[in-house]
Formats: structure tokens, C-alpha cells, sequence
């Protein structure tokens, strides 16, 4: 029961965590648009081409994970870059509803994400072998 009840917990926050970034990378691709996204990383320092792939690890990353594809890599790469924008909002204070948004989201985003490469997929996953539901 106990390793059925540590494949749920994966599962769910893969989707969780999957939604999330599907969420953010499709919202940098249909709204504000591939060249509106690099030109923000520029205003905040960053080179342009790191809008773009930022949208691609987004949108990628969620279906990996929603999948169950890949989830310790693509979660550690996710604390990574999670640590970094939690580091850009922290001037902004505690509350994402501050002016520039916050560190809070991030920085819990970067615990989900820790959280989830240390549990792997779980059985729930496309390409898991065990799959005693």
C-alpha cells in the first residue's frame, strides 16, 4: 500500500507541476508572443534567445512530465530555474501580488519540483514497467 500510496503522490504532482508549465510556456507563446517574451528577458538582463528557450522547456517540460517522461531531469532542471526566478522576484518581497510579483510561487515551485525528482514518475507513467494498478 505504502509504494501505491508514493506512485499517487508522484503522479499527482507531475500533473500538478506539468499543468503549471504548460500553463506559463503556452501564455509566453499565444499571448504574449515569442518576440514579446525575449524582449522581456532583455528588459530584466537576460538575452533574448533566453525567452525562447524558456518557452520551449515550459511547454516541453509540462508534457514530459505529464507523461511521466524524463521527470528527475526535467524536475531538477525546473529547481533550477525556479531558484533563479524566485532570486529575480526577491526584490520585489514575500507576496506575488506585490508589484513585479514576489518570491513566494517560485520558491514553492522549486520545493514541488525538488519534491518530484526525488520521487521520479511513480508507476503512473507512460513509460513505467510496473503496472499493477
Amino acid at each position: 500500500m505504502k509504494q501505491y500510496q508514493t506512485d499517487l503522490a508522484s503522479l499527482m504532482l507531475r500533473v500538478a507541476l506539468g499543468v503549471m508549465f504548460l500553463a506559463h510556456g503556452l501564455t509566453k507563446l499565444l499571448v504574449f508572443t515569442p518576440a514579446g517574451t525575449a524582449q522581456y528577458f532583455e528588459s530584466i538582463g537576460f538575452p533574448g534567445f533566453v525567452g525562447y528557450l524558456t518557452m520551449v522547456f515550459e511547454i516541453g517540460g509540462g508534457l514530459l512530465l505529464l507523461l511521466g517522461i524524463l521527470t528527475r531531469i526535467v524536475s531538477s532542471l525546473t529547481v533550477i530555474q525556479m531558484v533563479v526566478i524566485a532570486f529575480i522576484h526577491s526584490v520585489n518581497g514575500w507576496s506575488f501580488s506585490n508589484a513585479g510579483g514576489g518570491w513566494e510561487y517560485p520558491a514553492f515551485m522549486a520545493l514541488t519540483a525538488l519534491s518530484l525528482a526525488l520521487l521520479g514518475s511513480g508507476r503512473f507513467s507512460v513509460l513505467s514497467k510496473n503496472r499493477e494498478y
